[in-house]
């Protein structure tokens, strides 16, 4: 058996202390599934002011220490959590950075000093490692807001002997999101100007975060086979194909992983009555349930499509807009949970009024509601333009509500699809980006609803799909393995 490692794990949110998306989904769950196979495991996060609605109790303690951004000095005092009594969770504390009413940004507008601010964190987290005497064997830093890590481990913490045989580990959960900030950025980050250039942090005359992470780290992870590979394509590569195609023996492509414990329709609390495969009646008391949830006025076996995702062209939204009229008139339903750009709020807020009773939408973040949706629904849409895992479409499989996805990055690799001369399968899926393949994908899906047999043969497929995160755990200790054997 291997050694117990230290392992660190660090990321820019987590549930339950802070959510706008998957990430923290995973951070929530990871840790745990690696301290269950017995590892010193912790997370660090920012303090923001929504970690004291998390229900949580949170300690102050007596740590502070102050963080270099460029000419001024900024006190951080950490506090502490946990994860079910077991996996300690620190919080970065600083109220100027992080005591705000949005985590990134308010009202679809990023913050304008987010480049300090995740400048401080990690600076920060690196100080409370020392601050707390806790050298890591790996530090497993997650998207961009931390990419400056593995670049002040090997510049400011060089020499550090407490640091020697750390190693970093970095995922990319979303490409497209890359912490670019004007070049004058290198100067608050308190590093060398020489590793401005296009061997360092440079990208197209920029300061880029994700950059410092993909060239620094020993090794590099991304949520999914199939992204791992798109990334390293001009499509979906952002600029980075070039430097992902040069690193590609030190890339791998890790599924997440689904929480049972918090996704499970057999005790899920949020939802009005449990079922499983083997006995589906609860799932049709929680259909009743949305629809009234929605004031839809449609009889209970009219098809319901769910959505809960943000409204971005990222997820597809555009092309759910410009196909949604005829979805409609397929004799279907639609129920949408989100928030986003005005202009697709506005569209499906127009959208809920022009076709009342068939189209339910909700503009806001939710938890309860969508384990609703995802309970109560027959089918859940997920057509994302590109989707580095995706964890909804995992979700509603184990809800019996069957996926209609295209067929991308972790949607392909979760989504069997339906064959109908063997019985095979779990969704539906469809490859061109364009509403012609997304209704034809539709009717084929609707088709088979009519014949209830087939339908409920498809949904215990669906729900016998396995994404739990011990398998992955395993995946992820043996890149923390071979880092180990990185040379510094």
């Amino acid at each position: 058996m291997s050694k117990s490692l230290k392992i660190l794990l660090a990321a820019s949110e987590g549930h339950p202390f802070s959510k706008t998306g998957g990430l923290a989904d995973v951070m929530g769950a990871l840790p745990m599934a690696l301290y269950e196979k017995n590892h010193d495991v912790r997370v660090i996060l920012p303090k923001y002011r929504c970690v004291t609605d998390c229900k949580k109790a949170i300690e102050p303690i007596d740590i502070e220490f102050n963080i270099p951004v460029g000419s001024d000095s900024h006190k951080s005092r950490l506090a502490k959590s946990d994860l079910a009594e077991k996996v300690p969770v620190y919080l970065v504390g600083n109220d100027f950075f992080f005591n705000r009413e949005g985590i990134y940004g308010t009202h679809g507008t990023d913050y304008k000093d987010n480049a300090e601010r995740f400048i401080f964190f990690c600076r920060a987290i690196l100080e409370s490692c020392k601050a707390l005497s806790f050298y890591p064997d790996v530090i497993h830093l997650n998207d961009w807001h931390t990419g400056l890590v593995p670049v002040y481990l090997k510049s400011e913490y060089a020499h550090d002997e407490n640091f020697k045989s750390t190693r970093t580990i970095f995922s990319i959960h979303n490409l497209a999101y890359q912490g670019n900030y004007p070049a004058d950025t290198i100067k608050l980050s308190g590093l060398p100007d020489s590793l401005f250039s296009h061997d360092g942090l440079e990208f197209y005359n920029q300061f880029s975060f994700m950059k410092g992470g993909l060239i620094y780290s020993d090794l590099l992870t991304t949520m999914s086979p199939t992204y791992s590979k798109e990334i390293m394509t001009p499509e979906l590569g952002c600029g980075m194909e070039g430097l992902l195609k040069h690193r590609e023996q030190d890339l791998s492509g890790i599924l997440n992983g689904v929480d049972y414990a918090e996704w499970n329709p057999e005790s899920d609390p949020r939802i009005i009555a449990n079922f499983s495969a083997t006995n589906l009646k609860g799932k049709l008391d929680c259909k009743r349930d949305l629809i009234q949830t929605f004031s839809l006025t449609v009889a209970v076996d009219t098809p319901i499509i769910g959505m809960v995702t943000r409204l971005s062209e990222q997820k597809g939204i555009d092309l759910v807009m410009d196909a949604l009229e005829e979805m409609l008139n397929l004799g279907a339903a639609f129920v949408l949970l989100g928030t986003g750009s005005p202009e697709h709020e506005s569209f499906f807020q127009k959208a809920m009024e022009k076709y009342a009773g068939k189209c339910g939408v909700r503009i806001k973040f939710d938890e309860t509601l969508s384990h609703q949706i995802i309970a109560g629904s027959d089918l859940f849409m997920v057509p994302s333009r590109y989707e580095p895992c995706g964890l909804t479409q995992m979700y509603a499989l184990k809800y019996g509500t069957i996926p209609l996805v295209r067929a991308v990055g972790g949607l392909q690799d979760t989504v069997k699809e339906y064959q109908a001369k063997t019985g095979e399968g779990s969704g539906f899926k469809f490859n061109q980006y364009e509403k012609k393949a997304l209704i034809k994908s539709m009717n084929k899906a609707l088709a088979l609803y009519q014949t209830q047999s087939a339908w409920k043969n498809l949904m215990k497929n669906a729900m016998e799909e396995n994404f739990g995160w011990p398998r992955i755990a395993d995946q992820y200790l043996q890149i923390y393995q071979k880092a180990l054997r990185c040379e510094r």
